[in-house]
């Protein structure tokens, strides 16, 4: 049986680069051989192979992606066509749904996670959102599909919302996501979980005047303590959306003195050197626990091979 080999395409700035290289030598200590920084724009498709640079990527044993800031939609088109030919991490089903706040919050809901109360509907039922803001007082605007705070809107009052729509309809979208603005400190816990397991967690503050803890809307990180019913709440969210690494935001809801699910995110970002500086650091037990993650993918796409050729004997 000949050596097992998987690609990866894992962001390199605010230390990627340095992750990346710890987490190919646990790897090839594990006797796995890693081609990295595989970028799915550049691959091409024709009849069985998906290809990139002479390499047959559906030849692999798995496929590793960890890039938020270069995804393209092509990129995204191949990596749920080799999902359906290899195993991937984030597995592609898990990854697509959290891609999606509304889908995301809705099963949370269902399976009786908090989250904040929200809305769905179709971009031209302003009737709703009109009424829905006399309800909720304050509220906001959320693109589906974003990420890191980029167009987060808070709607404040009647006003606010007569002003926004002209403009989101500009923008054609097919419908508008919004929810209940939730009354809390301006701060945040990050969780990270991997397989299951805890790995760490920090906080986040809002930066200035502004509401947004996410760090590219000017938010900064700080070292906190993380209750045990944050860190319960956060491994149950990753369990209900099938990811296999996640990184939960949960906030404190200073009305009704309960924690919260605010996201689940398909590829949170390892802590970068300067968190490190200040106290926050389990890089190593994350590159661990995801190298053991690999490895048992891996290792049972190769028993699931093996059951096949017998079964055709």
């Amino acid at each position: 049986m000949g050596k097992k080999k998987i690609g990866m395409w894992l962001y390199q700035n605010g230390g990627g680069d340095i992750i990346q290289e710890k987490l190919i030598k646990q790897l090839n200590n594990k006797g796995i051989e890693v081609i990295p920084n595989i970028n799915l724009r550049d691959a091409t498709a024709e009849n069985s192979n998906i290809t990139w640079n002479d390499i047959k990527l559906d030849k692999l044993d798995l496929f590793f992606s960890y890039n938020a800031g270069e995804q393209t939609q092509y990129q995204m088109y191949l990596f749920k066509a080799l999902s359906n030919i290899l195993p991937t991490i984030n597995n592609f089903k898990a990854f697509e749904l959290t891609e999606d706040k509304f889908q995301t919050s809705l099963l949370l809901r269902k399976n009786n996670v908090k989250t904040a109360d929200y809305k769905l509907c179709h971009r031209d039922d302003t009737f709703h959102l009109n009424e829905i803001i006399k309800q909720w007082d304050k509220m906001v605007y959320k693109p589906t599909d974003g990420w890191g705070g980029v167009g987060l809107t808070k709607i404040e009052n009647q006003e606010t919302l007569d002003m926004l729509l002209p403009f989101l309809n500009q923008m054609d979208l097919r419908y508008f996501y919004v929810e209940k603005f939730i009354d809390y400190d301006n701060t945040d816990f990050r969780i990270d979980i991997v397989d299951g397991i805890f790995v760490g967690g920090y906080g986040r503050k809002a930066g200035g005047s502004d509401w947004r803890t996410n760090i590219t809307s000017g938010g900064s990180v700080f070292k906190r303590d993380i209750p045990k019913e944050v860190i319960k709440l956060a491994i149950k969210a990753a369990k209900i959306t099938g990811l296999e690494i996640a990184g939960v935001d949960i906030i404190y809801d200073r009305k009704k003195e309960e924690y919260l699910v605010l996201e689940v995110n398909g590829i949170p970002a390892f802590i970068t050197p300067e968190q490190e500086k200040i106290g926050i650091d389990y890089n190593d037990k994350k590159i661990e626990l995801i190298a053991n993650l690999i490895e048992r993918k891996v290792n049972n796409k190769t028993k699931k091979k093996v059951k096949v050729k017998k079964g055709n004997k």
